[in-house]
């Protein structure tokens, strides 16, 4: 018995309909790769360009009904906005949270905020920073 080949030949009757369709869906890939890394491009610029406040802790110090935090807090000049901060207890529970405004002129400002506390904190996390 010989083997014989359902191939055709090479050039002879033109494309497949199979390498179209393999055609086509390059192109629609392509075309929507490219339309997700601009979309994503599109919020990242929006995300850094839009965000006129941020913050982080720099040092804390935990006590029976507070926390002390040493904040950080970067913004545009006359940017206002407030950035909040929440302290967990040994067994994770959150045990105080509380928002602090920062505002004026000054694209830098280092201050240190109190956290009251329902009970002895052990962490003290910036949520995040957020412009009027």
């Amino acid at each position: 018995m010989s083997a014989v080949s359902t191939r055709r030949p090479d050039g002879r009757y033109g494309r497949s309909s199979d390498e179209r369709a393999d055609r086509t869906l390059k192109v629609v890939g392509a075309v929507l790769g490219a339309l997700l890394v601009a979309l994503i491009g599109y919020f990242a610029y929006h995300y850094v360009a839009q965000n006129k406040i941020s913050g982080e802790v720099i040092t804390f110090d935990v006590g029976e009904h507070a926390v002390k935090v040493h904040l950080e807090v970067r913004k545009d000049a006359g940017a206002s906005g407030y950035c909040t901060v929440r302290s967990q207890s040994r067994d994770g529970a959150e045990v105080g949270r509380a928002d602090f405004r920062f505002g004026g002129d000054a694209t830098r400002i280092d201050e240190v905020v109190t956290l009251r506390t329902t009970s002895p904190g052990t962490t003290a996390e910036l949520l995040g920073c957020h412009a009027d």
